[in-house]
């Protein structure tokens, strides 16, 4: 019997948190979309990926027409989606690399960033949502947050931690609205992880006191988001919906 193999598309999926969920996805058995703005890495990465079938994708998440081309794209060249991670996102510094205040934050840095992180989310899951069956026990949406839209952020300015709070309050409606369909809808909201993003503001030297502030004393691993990731989109995660899943090793407790 030919093997049915779940179609998962990763938008943000070429570099650093992206690219170890597409991995994960592929170690599970799912052929995965790899879509970025970077093309050339989106193809690279899904190249690389474990098993075969996976292929990488050109998106722009701030432009409607081409997350509509990117969904046609997948389902033409894969098949329809049952899988969306939204992991596109974006982190704006001043120009001497400081986190700007609100005061300080001009309102193109804030629409830039709330384009991508906020509205990027948007506009593929709303694309997910409209092509997605009437009824689909494996769907799943897993959109990415943030530690920072929880506490405040620290590094993080206003506009990002505005935006990855609305993510978290996009979850939810979405949750309830497909709940119907049997599609669940869930977030992530990483802590301090060791990638490309977190690197903007944190020096390799300064890793021993930021990993001090952490109950588990390490900074996370992009793998680490990935396995939270690889658990919502399984079939065991079917009666979790809704909620959002903190990986940060102990940085926030309730």
């Amino acid at each position: 019997m030919t093997e049915t193999r779940r179609i998962a598309l990763v938008t943000g999926g070429a570099r650093g948190i992206g690219a170890s969920i597409s991995e994960a996805l592929a170690a599970d058995g799912l052929i995965v979309a790899v879509a970025d703005i970077d093309s050339d890495a989106a193809r690279q990465t899904a190249s690389a990926l474990p098993r075969d079938g996976h292929d990488g994708f050109y998106a722009d998440v701030t432009d409607e027409a081409s997350v509509v081309s990117l969904f046609d794209a997948v389902s033409a060249k894969l098949g329809r989606p049952s899988v969306l991670v939204t992991c596109a996102g974006i982190l704006l510094f001043k120009e001497d690399g400081s986190r700007p205040l609100v005061v300080e934050t001009d309102f193109d840095h804030w629409n830039r960033t709330m384009a991508v992180n906020a509205a990027g989310c948007f506009l593929c899951t709303r694309e997910y949502a409209r092509r997605a069956p009437d009824r689909d026990e494996l769907g799943r949406i897993v959109t990415i947050s943030s530690v920072a839209a929880q506490l405040g952020g620290y590094r993080s300015s206003a506009s990002y931690i505005a935006s990855k709070a609305a993510v978290l309050g996009l979850t939810k409606a979405l949750a309830r609205e497909l709940a119907d369909r049997g599609i669940t809808a869930n977030s992530v909201a990483p802590g301090l992880i060791d990638a490309p993003m977190l690197r903007l503001s944190l020096d390799p030297s300064n890793d021993a006191a930021a990993s001090a502030t952490i109950p588990l004393g390490r900074l996370g691993r992009p793998d680490d988001v990935a396995s939270a990731v690889s658990f919502l989109v399984s079939p065991q995660a079917g009666y979790v919906t809704g909620t959002t899943i903190d990986v940060n090793g102990g940085y926030r407790m309730q």
